[in-house]
């Protein structure tokens, strides 16, 4: 994999006052309708275009893949009834459900063969075909060395859709809840053309709802059941309407007036404010933030006492509770809790170093100084990267404070505009970043890889070939051996927390009000973030 989701370098929501009132009585009392909030608008209703969080969103709940998603690292049946896998691993059969699109018209394999080409096209430019990499000549297909049609992908039957891969690939499951695997109608694609997508009514849907009273250009839409949809009796809401509201303020003020059936609460004040509330909800989100040290940049960062003098110095506990206080919590490693298990245990349960993740201000000293006499200084000056938002700085300045208690190290701040900040993070353009990952798929391999050598993510340019040999055999020698498999990742991420390879800081959190007679609102930490179609209000 290249890349995933880039988080911004830290949190890109404002901490704002809070204006205590009395919360309102829910609207959707005894309805099947409910009012939602978003913070952005969606760009595309095209499945092969889908890459932001609000779109994915909106297309999630609007179509059906071959599977869904299932919390972890698991999948559940969608649109296919069964699936099968060669012994080698390469070759995946599926056997599709009879369902119809939202017009009625018979929904069959070819509608996915054609949906996943599309994707795969280069002029499509979808941003997430390259999950599609170990698909049967994928590589020539986006060098335009090959016809799209010539991709892995095929209808066999009816109902029978068979993908060949290069080589076996043990998460290609969680690959197919992307959107850009999601099954499209030739005849509506080419009867809208460059239109396709654009507006809600130029689409068809296959999912509990379709999307309704979107224009492309205004800031809400609405989910409306789809009455074709394959579960409908299991879809109990006629609809929910988005809106746009971008004013976190703003949000909860029509949530409390019963406008609003949902909304995220946002920074220390308003978390505290709530969270004994019977409406509040916590979410562990899938990612973690951390601070990567370049290599390259600074030669002092290539000594692992260095390194790991300036993780242990830092006091995690004061930084959620005192800095942040919204409900985030310590990371274990750079793979999120929740993401994965095995066993009923989380990844972190068995691949988490204490010594790599806790804070301790002796040891850090005394590893500080034995570093910085083997690289020959006495002391060093180094340099902190970090977009200028109101709820950067104050994380920025608890680290330069942290790192200060350091004998001999002065620490700077760069404090820049959100895309010049990414834009110098992307090209390695600092010492220090404080950053993020955010996987798009339920698999540990998704923020390990970002770590391998020559991964282009990989920035800082630390690098350990203990490291790449155990990425390489879960992704060859040990992929068809689950087992396995796991406990190179395991390995893995040992390696890369006793290397200080990087410094985990924290596991954002979500905080929201939901009224408390809306119920079974699924929510996944990474892509949709929330599935409705079994939602019910009572």
């Amino acid at each position: 994999m290249k890349k995933s989701r880039i988080l911004s370098i830290v949190l890109t929501t404002a901490l704002l006052g809070l204006v205590l009132t009395a919360c309102g009585k829910s609207q959707s009392s005894n309805k099947k309708h409910l009012n939602w909030t978003t913070n952005a608008s969606i760009s595309s209703l095209d499945p092969s275009k889908a890459v932001d969080t609000n779109t994915q969103q909106a297309v999630y709940n609007a179509f059906s893949g071959l599977v869904s998603p299932d919390g972890s690292n698991k999948v559940r049946l969608a649109t296919a009834k069964s699936y099968h896998v060669s012994k080698d691993g390469k070759t995946y059969t599926f056997e599709l459900k009879h369902t119809k699109w939202s017009n009625g018209q018979e929904l069959t394999a070819k509608d996915f063969e054609y949906g996943i080409k599309r994707s795969a096209d280069p002029k499509t430019a979808s941003q997430e075909a390259y999950y599609m990499a170990n698909i049967e000549n994928y590589t020539a297909i986006s060098k335009s060395q090959l016809s799209p049609d010539k991709l892995g992908v095929k209808a066999t039957g009816k109902y029978k859709l068979q993908i060949k891969l290069t080589k076996p690939q043990p998460y290609f499951l969680n690959l197919l809840v992307l959107p850009i695997f999601y099954p499209q109608s030739e005849s509506v694609v080419k009867k809208y053309g460059k239109s396709y997508g654009t507006t809600s009514s130029k689409m068809l849907y296959n999912g509990a709802f379709k999307i309704t009273n979107w224009t492309g250009t205004n800031d809400s839409w609405t989910l409306t059941k789809n009455k074709e949809y394959y579960n409908a009796d299991k879809t109990k809401l006629d609809s929910v309407k988005y809106t746009v509201i971008k004013d976190p303020q703003t949000a909860l003020n029509e949530y409390q007036s019963g406008k609003l059936d949902q909304t995220t609460l946002v920074g220390k004040q308003q978390y505290s404010s709530y969270k004994n509330s019977k409406d509040f909800h916590l979410r562990k989100i899938y990612s973690v933030r951390y601070l990567t040290l370049s290599n390259k940049n600074e030669p002092a960062f290539r000594n692992v006492n260095i390194r790991k003098a300036l993780s242990l110095i830092i006091d995690r506990k004061e930084l959620l509770n005192d800095v942040l206080g919204n409900g985030s919590t310590q990371a274990r490693g750079i793979v999120p809790d929740t993401l994965a298990s095995r066993n009923a245990k989380d990844f972190n349960d068995y691949a988490s170093v204490p010594d790599a993740v806790n804070g301790n201000v002796e040891q850090a000293k005394k590893l500080w100084n034995k570093g910085l006499s083997e690289i020959g200084k006495k002391n060093l000056t180094i340099s902190i990267n970090s977009n200028n938002g109101e709820d950067a700085k104050p994380i920025v300045e608890f680290i330069q404070n942290q790192f200060s208690k350091l004998p001999g190290l002065k620490v700077n701040l760069t404090l820049l505009p959100n895309t010049v900040a990414t834009a110098r993070f992307l090209s390695g353009q600092y010492q220090v970043a404080v950053t993020g990952w955010s996987p798009s798929i339920s698999d540990p391999i998704s923020p390990l890889n970002i770590r391998y050598s020559t991964n282009a993510m990989n920035t800082a340019k630390w690098s350990n070939a203990e490291y790449d040999k155990l990425i390489d055999k879960s992704n060859d020698d040990d992929a068809l051996n689950p087992a396995k498999r796991w406990n190179d990742l395991v390995d893995a991420q040992k390696v890369l927390l006793n290397d200080q390879g990087l410094i985990p800081l924290f596991q954002p959190a979500q905080a929201e009000l939901i009224k408390s007679d809306i119920h079974n609102v699924r929510f996944y930490g990474n892509g949709p973030i929330w599935d409705f179609s079994e939602t019910y209000v009572k």
